[in-house]
């Protein structure tokens, strides 16, 4: 709206108008935007819930193993996340963009269902929450509407990086001179090779066009559902997943300001995406978000933010990496949620296959995997055997292992930016 405003200003020579033009000062603006009303919202928010008296079930009785209570901490936490999302990037962000849009509608959705979640454990007192089937359900459907957006929207296009020449000492990248529909996706760590999705489905002949965007939107339905579903699983200790979101969202809001510069794009060898620049004002919101709301979650935790704040970081970390088209960077650069969800499946798959043999085997103390660090040996089950009972060989406290995972993340981060140069 702002923007807007001050664009027609400008037009009449107001002085200082002209700066809304520039990303950099309204992405700026956004993260501090952000964390202002994630830190003012949140206490407001905390104490009204803590009046009503409003907590998850399942939490009531938790305490951590060195003995910090954790009843009648307030849930729900993620509609702090989403107002301090929302009002800010509606505010300062360029509203007919279709990127930003979409980012939008990926919050609102995914923090809806969280919230029916959350909603179904607290005040029906049903600890299962929404069924599993009809959280899938709502992940495949925004992975389906994304898709068929990034299908359809004749504004949804970039300039192929198509080859490169040599200019004196320098080699220097050219793109296509115009933008255009494309099934290409960076491959982290080759030089010169974008994934091309109607290639991979070239067995279909002269249908593989067609094929090639059925494969792109299955893609992202699989990408939205298994982020989600990672960072949902993250969220199990004092400020572990909206740390490694904020530390995410750094890198993403990087990758998103040089694919929307052609220079940048040049120099990194990347694909160009016009209009993606919005998305650095979105991420800018998103990252200050997770910063303040840090501000009341780092432990001890005076609120969770529950399946509406992990469902929707989830949603806006695999949304934004699937429009950039830089989805198979988030096995590197979501490392720590794909872990995650990597020993949940582990766990209890090995589990099913020994219980049919007669066998109670487990390979870890407890999952998912940040669990398995700070469970004490007088928490496990007696009538299971433990594969990795060893490890670690003593708990540690839950804030050194969220700091640790965080640690791990920068340094993730940090690699998924530097693939783009060592290809």
């Amino acid at each position: 709206m702002l923007y807007y405003l001050f664009r027609f200003l400008d037009q009449y020579d107001i002085p200082g108008a002209h700066i809304w033009a520039y990303i950099s000062f309204r992405s700026l603006l956004t993260l501090i935007l952000s964390l202002m009303i994630s830190a003012w919202f949140g206490e407001k928010f905390i104490k009204y819930m803590k009046r009503r008296n409003i907590s998850e079930v399942q939490r009531d009785a938790s305490i951590d193993p060195f003995g910090v209570e954790k009843k009648g901490v307030p849930t729900m936490g993620g509609i702090i996340i989403m107002v301090s999302i929302l009002l800010p990037v509606l505010l300062l962000g360029r509203m007919r963009n279709i990127y930003l849009i979409l980012m939008i509608v990926t919050t609102v959705w995914l923090g809806f269902l969280g919230f029916l979640d959350d909603y179904i454990k607290i005040f029906r007192r049903n600890k299962e929450g929404l069924k599993g089937k009809y959280k899938i359900v709502g992940q495949v459907s925004i992975g389906l509407i994304a898709g068929l957006v990034l299908y359809f929207s004749p504004d949804a296009v970039m300039r192929e990086n198509v080859s490169m020449e040599r200019q004196g000492q320098e080699m220097v990248v050219k793109h296509k001179s115009h933008a255009e529909k494309s099934l290409k996706t960076t491959i982290p760590f080759l030089k010169n090779h974008n994934l091309d999705y109607s290639e991979v489905m070239s067995f279909c002949g002269k249908h593989k066009e067609a094929a090639g965007w059925i494969l792109f939107v299955v893609m992202t339905i699989i990408v939205v559902t298994a982020v989600s579903n990672g960072a949902n699983l993250n969220d199990g200790m004092d400020g572990m997943c909206a740390g490694n979101s904020a530390v995410i969202g750094v890198a993403l809001g990087i990758l998103a300001y040089v694919s929307s510069h052609i220079e940048y794009a040049a120099y990194l060898n990347i694909m160009y995406i016009p209009g993606s620049e919005e998305l650095v004002v979105f991420i800018c919101a998103f990252v200050g978000a997770m910063i303040g709301f840090l501000w009341y979650n780092a432990y001890p935790a005076q609120v969770f933010m529950g399946d509406t704040g992990s469902l929707t970081i989830g949603g806006i970390i695999a949304v934004c990496a699937i429009i950039i088209h830089k989805e198979l960077m988030l096995p590197i650069l979501c490392g720590i949620f794909f872990v995650e969800s990597l020993s949940v499946i582990i766990q209890t798959q090995w589990f099913k296959i020994q219980k049919r043999r007669g066998q109670r085997v487990r390979v870890f103390r407890a999952t998912p995997i940040h669990d398995n660090f700070r469970k004490l040996d007088s928490q496990l089950d007696s009538t299971s055997r433990y594969i990795l009972k060893g490890w670690p060989h003593r708990p540690f406290h839950e804030s050194k292992i969220t700091i640790r995972f965080w640690i791990v993340t920068i340094i993730l981060a940090a690699l998924t930016i530097i693939t783009l140069k060592i290809r």
